[in-house]
């Protein structure tokens, strides 16, 4: 039911309707929205379900169009360092096949988080939503890290007032480029090359 009233209330910022940049307009028609069946879904969906019985119940949390948007992101910007920080979960499969030459690196918080002297991070996927915190704590380590590649994809922007918040704080950072809100993940790029500008995308 929640889903629904927030597909409804952000109906008018579907497909990309009325953006103008092509970078924009580009990701969200061809990587946000693309349908196209990647090769590596059904074998990655098989995967998850042999190995669900050993895991717990945060293992499959997340819904399978995340999964696969997360795919999608992390094989559009060719990730070489991808960097996974909050509770393991099926989503780590779908980085790594995503790029399976990349450097994956999970944390399950950012104390455990442990990266090489000056490593780029060219790709984050900060899951911990319900400790804003440590949220906040992760993105100021790993933005030190980043080149105008990057990506980082957050969890949660709109789950709560401390979420909202953040992301406020992230949109207005000088650091930050062009932004993206899709309500249950928030997208941030750092190429401060181009116009700074934030989208609201009905996903």
């Amino acid at each position: 039911m929640k889903r629904l009233f927030v597909w409804l209330s952000r109906i008018r910022y579907r497909r990309g309707y009325g953006v103008h940049s092509p970078f924009a307009f580009n990701l969200i028609t061809g990587v946000i929205y693309q349908r196209t069946p990647y090769y590596s879904y059904d074998k990655l969906k098989q995967l998850e379900q042999q190995l669900a019985p050993e895991k717990d119940a945060a293992w499959r949390y997340e819904p399978l169009r995340i999964k696969r948007l997360l795919f999608r992101l992390a094989n559009e910007v060719k990730a070489n360092t991808i960097v996974d920080v909050g509770t393991l979960a099926a989503s780590s499969l779908y980085l790594k096949a995503a790029r399976l030459h990349a450097e994956y690196n999970s944390a399950s918080s950012i104390d455990n988080l442990f990266l090489e002297v000056d490593q780029p991070i060219d790709f984050l996927y900060l899951h911990d939503y319900r400790h804003p915190q440590q949220v906040a704590a992760a993105f100021e380590v790993c933005v030190r890290r980043t080149t105008q590649r990057s990506l980082f994809v957050v969890e949660g922007i709109g789950y709560s007032k401390a979420m909202k918040q953040l992301w406020h704080e992230w949109q207005t950072d000088e650091r930050v480029g062009i932004t993206f809100d899709l309500y249950y993940l928030g997208l941030i790029f750092f190429d401060t090359s181009r116009i700074k500008q934030h989208y609201i995308v009905n996903f």
